[in-house]
């Protein structure tokens, strides 16, 4: 049975995916309009496993910011 992986190492091997996610999520804000943000939460559910969804709610919020 393989190690767990550790935090830092998940966070390393998946940010970049992860900024990708909120990025493909911001895309739509305009889009959807009033219907963004239950849109964005839906979306955030389906994303497994947690800490990755974390990881994307995070970047959105990091972006959403600038």
């Amino acid at each position: 049975m393989p190690a767990r992986m550790s935090r830092a190492d998940f966070h390393r091997d998946n940010a970049e995916r992860a900024a990708s996610e909120a990025r493909r999520l911001l895309a739509e804000r305009q889009a959807l309009a009033g219907r963004w943000l239950p849109w964005v939460a839906t979306e955030l559910y389906r994303l497994s496993p947690p800490e990755f969804a974390a990881m994307v709610r995070r970047e959105l919020e990091r972006l959403s910011d600038v």
